[in-house]
């Protein structure tokens, strides 16, 4: 089951120190003026929430999760994998997400969402990044949906780019196909978001690396660009 389309009013940073991703989320994002894309540390950014890419036990022990772990401290990582039990038996899909509060002012909320299964995977060649980027702005939905307006803002580094050796210009385009579907639909559930993106996504190797595929909602024709 899916939900109607819901509008949303949210400032999306994308920042990461590698230049190669800044540059490319340049690219990608170009018709998209609204996201601001800047070259920096996502310690820096004044937001409501920050998007770590994980892994699916939520160990935070390297990459961009154990950078936060350090920022946050060690009970960062004990509220994530307590959701994570909590919501998902102990292990969270690639294509699914949880919302923690993060025990700091700001960000209030920090959102896990996995690229990986285990730590320092290769998902160079696989759809985890669009799975992510898109999980994690549903959770920025289903957390709105449960307190309006506690998300106005969210920031996300390049997913996969560095531990999971995902090609700049690839995590680029899959981020955009992320973020397109969070303006254009919110599923009831995980799993409606997964056959979604899979389905879809299922013939991108014939795709060429620098055309970007819109996820088109349940009833609408694949678009892309």
């Amino acid at each position: 089951m899916t939900a109607d389309r819901v509008p949303a009013s949210l400032r999306v940073v994308l920042t990461d120190v590698n230049t190669e991703v800044v540059a490319a989320w340049r690219a990608a994002f170009a018709d998209t003026p609204e996201v601001e894309i800047r070259q920096g540390s996502l310690l820096d950014e004044d937001v409501d929430a920050w998007v770590s890419p994980t892994n699916s036990r939520g160990r935070m022990d390297g990459g961009v999760d154990a950078v936060i772990k350090r920022y946050l401290g060690a009970g960062i990582q004990l509220r994530v994998q307590k959701a994570i039990r909590g919501q998902f038996a102990g292990a969270l899909p690639v294509g699914s997400a949880v919302c923690v509060a993060s025990g700091a002012v700001r960000p209030k909320y920090l959102i896990s969402t996995p690229t990986m299964e285990t730590s320092s995977q290769n998902v160079s060649e696989t759809l985890n990044v669009a799975l992510a980027c898109a999980a994690a702005f549903q959770a920025v939905h289903q957390q709105n949906n449960a307190a309006p307006g506690s998300i106005r803002s969210v920031a996300l580094v390049g997913m996969g780019a560095r531990t999971g050796r995902v090609p700049a210009r690839v995590c680029a385009n899959l981020m955009w196909t992320g973020y397109t579907l969070f303006h254009d639909h919110s599923f009831e559930n995980y799993d409606d978001l997964r056959g979604t993106v899979v389905a879809q996504l299922d013939d991108i190797d014939n795709t060429p690396e620098d055309e970007r595929v819109r996820i088109a909602p349940p009833g609408r024709a694949t678009a892309r660009r």
